[in-house]
């Protein structure tokens, strides 16, 4: 198992340890659709790589990240939108990259650790789990743009700890869904891909 993986583990322990130290009283709350309004501060944190592959496998296309964004936002208060890459040693993807910044995402980069024997290490997931986290107190609703079901500890958390909304943007069929049960609102790219993959790119039937 790589560095990383056990990093993840360890921060997910560290999180179900303070939400069992919470009262156990809990109260259902009704199934209703998630209002949104102006006034909400939004945070969007986006796992690049994982869109990256998912649209790849499922469409052979690219993500239209710009348009996702602006679903995001949904017409609230943009407070924070990171994009978290890796890089290659050939670095093909700085330029990708750079469009990121200028369609409005904060960019933090990681280098491809490529180990002895071939084995590659390339996530954010600890690190995408952390800012959220230390973001939170400033925000009132969690967007999180990623299939990826090891971020499930994280929305208890954001949700029981620090009182934020949780909203999840991805691919379903590549999706946890026990994540999507456990998110306050779910868009699914996948009712779009016309609107959310880049132009000329289209489905594989399967």
């Amino acid at each position: 198992m790589s560095i990383g993986y056990w990093a993840l583990k360890l921060l997910n322990s560290l999180l179900l340890a303070q939400l069992n130290s919470l009262p156990t009283t809990h109260y259902p709350l009704p199934i209703t659709t998630m209002i949104k309004h102006k006034d909400q501060r939004v945070g969007v944190f986006v796992d690049v790589q994982n869109m990256y592959h998912s649209a790849k496998h499922l469409y052979n296309g690219n993500v239209n990240f710009q348009e996702i964004l602006k679903t995001a936002i949904s017409g609230r208060k943009l407070i924070r939108a990171v994009a978290y890459g890796i890089v290659s040693p050939a670095g093909e993807e700085k330029k990708f990259l750079e469009i990121l910044k200028n369609q409005g995402f904060e960019v933090k980069v990681k280098d491809l650790q490529i180990f002895p024997g071939g084995a590659k290490k390339a996530d954010w997931d600890v690190g995408m789990a952390v800012d959220a986290i230390k973001m939170a107190d400033k925000l009132d609703v969690v967007v999180l743009v990623t299939g990826d079901g090891d971020f499930i500890p994280l929305i208890h958390y954001l949700k029981e700890n620090k009182g934020c909304l949780v909203e999840l943007i991805s691919f379903e069929r590549s999706t946890s869904s026990k994540m999507i049960e456990e998110v306050d609102d779910y868009i699914d790219l996948g009712k779009e891909p016309g609107k959310y993959l880049l132009k000329g790119q289209r489905k594989i039937r399967r």
